[in-house]
């Protein structure tokens, strides 16, 4: 297993983590334009990105086909439970997730996309973004540090806590909805909020576990 790819470990010294950011930058830029996104021209990779432009604009395409197709297999597990759970509903549109997304698929892509390709802050109406030694601070504007009287759960499944608010199934139907649906600045992706053309699109997270312990019984 490559530690470094998958989890991010690694013994190197200073200057060859920097060497590493910006073998990453070079990716995440080679990402952007892979997804039809801006690249950060002040950063590494545009001169990948402008040989590899043929090749990436046949894989745009490709991509630009598949969508609304091909969902990756979680994605078609979650849609497939949401349509059967509500299914007495009688929806007259089926529950859908984004059908495109940049996948994340490289570890350090998601910190470096948390911030300005040159920048170590980013401020949005929800929450602030710093850079620190080990990573990224993400600071919400509103922070709660408990979940009671707050946590909403949809009626139907499993028993709901007293601490926490059923909420009939609709509702959820209605929330699932404009969640999926949020207004553009939502969608930025703050490594490009620096540039002329802004970035936006969906992130998806896939994560295969790595450690797999034993659970008794």
């Amino acid at each position: 297993m490559d530690f470094q790819h998958s989890l991010g470990f690694s013994h190197a010294e200073n200057h060859d983590c920097a060497a590493a950011r910006r073998e990453l930058l070079r990716y995440v830029n080679l990402k952007l334009a892979a997804n039809g996104l801006p690249v950060s021209a002040d950063s590494e990779g545009e001169q990948l990105v402008r040989l590899a432009s043929g090749l990436l604009a046949n894989f745009r395409e490709k991509t630009r086909r598949l969508a609304g197709y091909h969902l990756s297999p979680v994605d078609g597990r979650i849609e497939s439970f949401l349509n059967r759970h509500f299914s007495d509903l009688q929806l007259a549109n089926p529950l859908k997730l984004p059908p495109t997304s940049m996948t994340l698929d490289r570890h350090g892509i998601a910190r470096e996309l948390s911030l300005p390709a040159n920048g170590d802050h980013f401020a949005s109406d929800l929450l602030s973004s710093y850079r620190v030694r080990n990573g990224v601070l993400h600071n919400p504007k509103a922070d709660r540090r408990t979940t009671q009287g707050t946590f909403h759960v949809a009626e139907g499944g499993l028993p709901i806590p007293g601490d926490k608010r059923a909420v009939p199934r609709n509702v959820f139907v209605n929330l699932f909805r404009a969640a999926v649906a949020p207004p553009d600045d939502l969608l930025t992706l703050p490594f490009t909020s620096g540039l002329s053309e802004v970035g936006r699109t969906w992130v998806s997270l896939l994560l295969r576990p790595m450690v797999r312990p034993e659970v008794e019984g």
